[in-house]
């Protein structure tokens, strides 16, 4: 499978953030890893061999829904379009994530539930860690069944952040 990936940053209050999307303005990855979005091009290159990856403009229906949702829109990343590859129970995990609404926040153990396996929390908690696209698949809103905050790729503060702004957590 060959791949053309657009890959460009967007800055924004959590630090700057990079997505590669898809010839067909699907976004494939995502990151907080910085300005340059050089460890979401290894990334990409370790996922899609053979991808090509260029520096280029974000597609429209993919930074419109990021601006609204910077500026308080917290249904706006429910608009972008994605496209990412993993096994059946992965893909399970990242379809109920991707409907969990802005403002709330589920357990791990709720999560292995919707993706119909009851009883498989640890197993959830691995596939939302392999979730490539974070923030636009919402994995910040799945946290402990304690209610703490935990398991985030993008470190606790931004998890902290991005809740506080869908108005989960009460500043």
């Amino acid at each position: 499978m060959s791949l053309a990936f657009s890959v460009f940053s967007l800055d924004s209050p959590i630090g700057p953030l990079a997505f590669a999307c898809d010839a067909d303005g699907a976004v494939r990855g995502a990151s907080f890893a910085g300005e340059t979005g050089d460890g979401l091009k290894r990334s990409m290159t370790r996922e899609y061999r053979g991808a090509t990856l260029t520096d280029g403009q974000p597609p429209e229906a993919v930074l419109a829904p990021l601006r609204a949702y910077l500026g308080g829109d917290g249904d706006a990343l429910t608009r972008i379009p994605w496209r990412i590859e993993g096994d059946g129970f992965q893909q399970r995990v990242w379809r109920a994530l991707a409907e969990i609404p802005s403002g709330v926040t589920i357990t791990y153990s709720e999560i292995a539930r919707r993706a119909g396996e009851p009883g498989a929390a640890q197993a959830a908690g691995v596939a939302l860690n392999r979730n490539p696209i974070a923030l636009v698949l919402p994995c910040h809103r799945v946290i402990g069944a304690d209610g703490a905050l935990v398991g985030f790729g993008g470190g606790l503060e931004r998890k902290r952040w991005l809740l506080q702004h869908e108005g989960a957590i009460l500043l």
